[in-house]
């Protein structure tokens, strides 16, 4: 009898675990799914950026020199230069699914292929426009760098506080009307900016490197170059530079409608490797050394965690990993 009992007992938990378990491959199941079934990336005849293009950095505010070092590191192993060594999976091979748009946007207008490297650097450490910064605070700043041939990237310091930051936004990318004049008139230059949210809001802006502040709880994962706010800022920065090379002037490769639309990188935000799901970023590479989890490499032996990206050719989201 004392056996039979401990089976009757037994039996509504085990029934239990097999339900939770079948829920959770099922959420698996239903995320691949979703991401399998991604409506395409349309393209709306607007102009890619192309040719070779330079990425100039504005820091404001005080970053460290190592902070600096792991952007712009970052930066440099998106060229697919042989003679920048890069273990695989490398950032360079990363970059290539951008390709893919180039070589798919108009069979009779082919768009010359990209090629991205880094350019000039500047610093305002002296926070000459204060520490409250709004969006004509951004282009202004922005029009520091070289504007033909240029991706301006402001960069804000954990200090500073941006119109929209943490609320709407952990990074945007957009298109001012420049100085210089190109056949006597004024063109457009594209920029970047992402803020350091090590402070106000790692939770929203550098997951998976700290413990998320909404939807499913899950332990932060260790950041590849040992610093939370400036790992989440190269997630972010990545994902910027794949929408400005594709969308420059938000008539570009997009889904959805026009000023609320999903580009290369977000139309895949929290995949990160193969398997993610919501509060999960998937199977990631780890760090033996470290315990950190990252997806490519890059130059100077630089570990990074890079987001996936739409592949055009397929229609899915696509990982290194």
């Amino acid at each position: 009898m004392a056996s039979f009992f401990a089976s009757k007992t037994a039996l509504p938990k085990l029934f239990l675990a097999l339900c939770l378990l079948q829920m959770a491959s099922a959420t698996r199941r239903l995320a691949e799914l979703v991401q399998d079934q991604s409506p395409p990336m349309k393209y709306h005849n607007g102009p890619l950026l192309s040719g070779k293009i330079s990425v100039n950095l504005i820091w404001y505010g005080r970053f460290k020199p190592s902070q600096r070092t792991i952007v712009s590191d970052f930066v440099t192993s998106l060229s697919s230069d042989p003679s920048l060594a890069q273990a695989s999976p490398s950032v360079s091979h990363w970059w290539k699914t951008v390709d893919k748009y180039y070589h798919l946007s108009s069979s009779k207008r082919r768009t010359p292929s990209l090629t991205i490297s880094l350019g000039r650097q500047v610093l305002d450490e002296s926070y000459s426009l204060g520490k409250s910064l709004t969006n004509k605070h951004l282009i202004e700043l922005a029009s520091r760098g070289e504007q033909r041939n240029a991706i301006n990237v402001v960069l804000t310091s954990s200090d500073v506080a941006v119109e929209g930051f943490c609320m709407s936004r952990c990074g945007s990318h957009d298109s001012a009307v420049g100085s210089v004049k190109v056949n006597g008139r004024s063109s457009r230059f594209a920029y970047i900016w992402v803020g350091n949210s090590e402070t106000q809001c790692p939770g929203q802006c550098a997951w998976p490197f700290h413990q998320p502040q909404y939807g499913p709880q899950s332990p932060p994962l260790v950041a590849p170059n040992g610093d939370v706010g400036v790992d989440g800022m190269v997630i972010n920065l990545a994902g910027l530079l794949a929408g400005t090379a594709t969308n420059p002037f938000s008539n570009g490769y997009y889904q959805g409608e026009a000023g609320a639309s999903l580009e290369a990188a977000s139309a895949c935000t929290g995949i990160y490797g193969n398997g993610a799901y919501p509060g999960y970023a998937g199977n990631l590479l780890v760090d033996e050394a470290t315990g950190a989890s990252y997806n490519a490499h890059g130059v100077n032996r630089r570990k990074y965690l890079v987001p996936a990206l739409y592949d055009p050719s397929t229609s899915s989201c696509s990982t290194l990993v």
